[in-house]
């Protein structure tokens, strides 16, 4: 038996901002409690800069994260599949429970656009997943 956290995976289209943006708050928020990963449908080059800079004000350095595309194995390992996007099509079914958010792209914004999106997300960790 294995004592190890349950793990959480946010999930956006391009595993650019609003999953990278999820993940990093949980693991902000909740330490080592969850195993907090990311990953999208149609991964993008890079982080979104203006939501590596709200996340680097909280202390922590996400710009070296590489977008990533979901895979089966991912969806079989996570006990909570968070989209950060309704209705998103997944390559097989999550084993673990699962979550549908509804948050804007903020793939055109800039930092002070996405601070309140931040706070959103990071509230809704907050009610959601660490109650």
């Amino acid at each position: 038996m294995t004592d190890a956290p349950p793990t959480v995976l946010f999930i956006c289209q391009h595993n650019a901002g609003r999953s990278q943006l999820g993940a990093a708050l949980l693991a902000h928020l909740a330490g080592d409690r969850f195993t907090a990963t990311s990953a999208g449908l149609s991964p993008a080059d890079e982080v979104n800069p203006a939501v590596a800079a709200t996340v680097a004000e909280l202390g922590m350095n996400i710009t070296d994260r590489v977008p990533r595309a979901v895979t089966v194995d991912d969806l079989d390992a996570a006990d909570v599949v968070v989209l950060m996007k309704p209705g998103l099509s997944l390559p097989s079914t999550p084993r673990g429970e699962l979550l549908e958010w509804s948050f804007p792209n903020p793939e055109s914004w800039d930092a002070d656009a996405v601070r309140p999106l931040r706070e959103a997300v990071a509230e809704k960790i907050r009610t959601a997943i660490l109650t």
